[in-house]
């Protein structure tokens, strides 16, 4: 599995994953013991003044960083990075940078997108003095690879840069060492990192040190990523992380109570955290086929024949085993805000849920939203599926009945179609 699709497999179930912010990340990553590059959270402009003058004060920098925090890489590209030399130029770029619509190549719709608002910064202090010539950037991150069911540290010399070019360009310089689950990361292995980054003497060490408390990080809470880019290694030879990004499991949050407080809701998707309230499994998606499904296994099958059938999933929604006329409202609600959807597709098998109480919140969306413009494919099989048939035929309302799945699919082709014609 190449370097991309190992990342990103860390973000396909979103609902399973919670993101942090840098200066989050790094509170985690200090709990550990791993060296970060000290910074102060900033609201407002007259905070981020005060944090420059108490860093310079504390840690003796004559320069701060200026980091927009949003969930999202690439900031520099977008301005949301900058170095302020001088007080007044601090309260210039905190100006700048607070409340700016950030655009980066991560944020929704990249750099021709609206962009996120920014709400937070991190005044960092200045990692590379006293003598940038002297100081290396590495790349680091921890996360787990599927394919051989292990965790894996993946490290490059080429630190500073986007790992996926890195690994295009120049593959020989991106190396995996895969950590054993019961045995974790052995002392050899962390040696074997450090060797392989040309670091000697007290770097060496340092870097040892360094990739056995993050990897202990990793593990400890229960974190699907973390990514250090860049790695540090300073003129005087500490190893600091510069940056971060870091993914914790939803799944175990349970057993974390303080990080689950860390989440912020304003950085997720307002679709998503709505689904989530009302107890519903839902992903925002870029198709134009909106889709409710009950079951995490036919709501994957389902999706993959809209793609084969010639369209684009919108969404993934997992409406459970106890859908209810008004649970089946709520989710349509979310489906028909994303302004994309052209057909929606609900595909229900009536096992455990009731397929006439789905058929009744078809029935009861329609007249609480005073008509439904987009237009709906159903299939509803099992139980109660003759008397739920008649509750929609009876309706009156423009709802396309289906019982083979592969029927409903080329239905939900026919619409798009006519709809582009």
């Amino acid at each position: 599995m190449g370097v991309e699709k190992q990342r990103q497999s860390c973000h396909k179930i979103k609902d399973q994953s919670m993101n942090l912010h840098e200066y989050q990340g790094k509170e985690l990553l200090k709990r550990f013991g791993v060296a970060i590059q000290e910074g102060i959270l900033a609201e407002t402009v007259e905070e981020a003044v005060a944090a420059y003058r108490k860093l310079k004060e504390e840690t003796g920098t004559e320069a701060v960083v200026i980091k927009a925090q949003i969930h999202a890489g690439g900031r520099g590209k977008g301005g949301g990075v900058k170095l302020a030399r001088t007080e007044d130029e601090v309260r210039e770029y905190a100006g700048q940078i607070l409340g700016m619509m950030l655009k980066t190549p991560q944020t929704p719709g990249g750099m021709e997108g609206p962009g996120k608002l920014v709400r937070k910064i991190l005044v960092a202090e200045d990692a590379y003095r006293p003598d940038f010539d002297a100081c290396d950037e590495f790349y680091m991150s921890v996360l787990m690879d599927r394919a051989s069911q292990r965790n894996v540290i993946i490290y490059s010399t080429e630190g500073g840069m986007e790992i996926e070019k890195v690994a295009e360009e120049t593959p020989h310089l991106v190396h995996k060492e895969y950590v054993h689950p019961t045995l974790g990361l052995q002392a050899f292995q962390a040696r074997k990192i450090a060797f392989n980054l040309g670091l000697s003497g007290t770097a060496f060490k340092e870097m040892v040190r360094f990739v056995s408390k993050l990897y202990q990080a990793f593990v400890d809470s229960d974190a699907s990523l973390f990514e250090i880019n860049p790695t540090l290694k300073t003129a005087d030879d500490r190893i600091v992380a510069v940056d971060c990004k870091v993914v914790l499991d939803d799944n175990a949050l349970y057993r974390h109570k303080d990080l689950a407080e860390w989440r912020d809701l304003d950085e997720e998707d307002s679709a998503e955290v709505e689904a989530k309230q009302y107890g519903l499994n839902f992903i925002n998606l870029d198709g134009n086929v909106g889709c409710m499904v009950n079951g995490a296994g036919l709501a994957m099958a389902t999706m993959d024949l809209i793609k084969l059938s010639g369209g684009e999933p919108a969404n993934f929604l997992d409406v459970g085993g106890t859908a209810d006329a008004e649970r089946v409202e709520k989710a349509l609600r979310i489906i028909l805000k994303d302004e994309k959807v052209k057909v929606i597709l609900i595909n229900i098998f009536g096992g455990i849920v009731r397929c006439d109480r789905v058929a009744n919140g078809i029935v009861q969306a329609y007249k609480n939203l005073g008509g439904i413009d987009v237009p709906i494919v159903a299939r509803l099989q099992g139980t109660n599926a003759d008397i739920a048939k008649k509750i929609i035929d009876e309706s009156g309302l423009a709802v396309h009945s289906a019982i083979e799945l592969q029927e409903a699919a080329d239905l939900v082709a026919e619409l798009l179609k006519q709809q582009e014609a």
